[in-house]
């Protein structure tokens, strides 16, 4: 069992950064590829990056990648998300999830956390 929280969302004007923390509970967390994922209201949720256990090995979507950087550190049972030139069209609850392999499909992750909103301001 894994639990996440994110942290670190909030208000920001175009061009300008953020950085999301996904804190996991559990002796396992390395063990675990883990992605982040985003919702904007009235869509979909989609794929933002994913990287994996060791973190060797990352994933963007074409609309983040170069901007986006996913990165983790096991000693501190944490994943993060770099965001930079954030958009307007970056505006979402943006959430990190935990899975066995690092895909780009959502139903491959068995654990999530409740998300942190993301608000970028044209």
């Amino acid at each position: 069992q894994v639990q996440l929280v994110e942290s670190g969302g909030g208000l920001v004007q175009a061009g300008g950064s953020l950085r999301l923390s996904c804190a996991a509970s559990g002796r396992t967390f390395s063990s675990y590829a883990m992605g982040w994922f985003r919702q904007a209201p009235g869509k979909e949720r989609e794929f933002v990056a994913t990287i994996n256990w060791r973190g060797g090995s990352t994933a963007y979507a074409d609309s983040v990648k170069g901007r986006f950087t996913i990165s983790r550190d096991n000693a501190k049972n944490t994943v993060y998300l770099q965001m930079n030139s954030l958009k307007p069209e970056d505006t979402a609850v943006y959430s990190c999830a935990a899975g066995a392999v690092p895909t780009t499909a959502s139903y491959t992750y068995n654990y999530w956390g409740q998300g942190t909103q993301v608000t970028v301001s044209s």
